[in-house]
């Protein structure tokens, strides 16, 4: 029979699914620039460098010189592959969503090698040296690399078959345009990260008690420092910090600034207040919402309280608070939070 666990026992670790996505915007540059458009009209560029070397994908500057490339050419589309990894489970997000290969593909007329899926099929149908073409996406998105959809395998060349004399051909047709008629000089790529978040025991504590509608530090039993939220152990002297602190949801607006840009997934219109509140009896201030009073109001020193959610709201988060508000009480000095700055 396993023997009761202790009231004074460590509680387990809380754990949550998180998620981080943002859209990365960046400006190309002359040289990258130039090696989108083309992958736009399914064409892909080159560097030659000065040792008469093509890098592909070009290079922004000469890795020996340290010049901007002088010359752009046309390599591939065809290339082989010079090394490989397989995929068995792809995860979201990737360029395909059944099992694949990761390559290294040196195009033709390239000395170095680019990064791509390759569509082989399964694992058994990869090899170095083996021959991939690129499959161009559908649409063509003016979005950089992913123009290619992947790689696959090239079939093999059909041998000839004699063809009878042909009459002379008339007049050629016109060409269709190599790309777009406008230059991409700027891509935005979307990044995601999901993983599973694991916090410290004394975090799991900090946030178990917010549940409760209560604020938990931890104290340095060197320095006699308040951490909130909890670290475990104080970075200052290295020891744990295991003496918990109940602290008031009261506070002093240190630092501030005014977000005057929204963004997507904003909550609150513009414009608002995004503060360092030292919490009454905390050593290190915390990230928050001012609300209550206009922003041209916020100042250092100003005391605030918390505004916590209704309490059917509640959940294990800091969420539980929905933002900071002014008391009214006359500010702090200065000097009683300068250092805390």
């Amino acid at each position: 029979m396993s023997q009761p666990q202790p009231a004074s026992a460590p509680l387990a670790p809380l754990h949550a699914p998180l998620e981080i996505s943002f859209d990365y915007t960046r400006s190309l540059g002359p040289t990258l620039s130039e090696f989108v458009t083309a992958l736009a009209g399914r064409r892909i560029l080159g560097a030659k460098a000065s040792d008469g070397r093509v890098h592909a994908p070009p290079f922004e500057y000469d890795p020996v010189t340290g010049a901007p490339p002088a010359e752009l050419v046309e390599v591939g589309p065809a290339g082989i592959i010079v090394s490989w990894t397989w995929t068995d489970r792809p995860m979201d997000g990737q360029p395909l969503d059944h099992p694949f290969g990761w390559a290294l593909i040196r195009l033709d007329g390239a000395d170095t090698a680019l990064l791509h899926a390759v569509d082989a099929g399964s694992a058994e149908h990869m090899r170095t040296g083996l021959r991939v073409r690129p499959r161009w996406a559908a649409e063509r998105s003016r979005s950089g690399i992913t123009d290619i959809a992947c790689f696959e395998p090239e079939p093999p060349a059909e041998p000839a078959e004699p063809r009878p004399p042909q009459p002379p051909a008339g007049p050629a047709k016109p060409a269709e345009p190599a790309g777009p008629a406008e230059p991409v000089t700027m891509i935005t790529t979307p990044v995601r990260l999901s993983y599973d978040h694991t916090v410290s025991p004394g975090e799991s504590s900090y946030l178990l008690a917010l549940a409760q509608g209560r604020l938990i530090g931890q104290r340095c039993p060197a320095c006699g420092k308040v951490y909130l939220p909890p670290r475990g152990a104080c970075p200052v002297d290295g020891v744990p910090t295991q003496d918990e602190v109940e602290l008031p949801d009261t506070g002093i607006v240190t630092t501030f600034c005014v977000v005057n840009v929204p963004f997507t997934g904003q909550r609150v219109p513009t414009p608002y207040v995004a503060a360092s509140v030292l919490i009454d009896g905390a050593d290190i201030a915390i990230q928050h919402l001012i609300l209550g009073c206009p922003p041209a109001e916020v100042r250092m020193g100003m005391r605030v309280r918390a505004v916590w959610k209704p309490r059917e709201e509640w959940a294990i988060g800091a969420h539980n608070i929905d933002h900071f508000e002014p008391t009214g009480a006359p500010d702090a000095p200065y000097d009683s939070f300068a250092h805390h700055l």
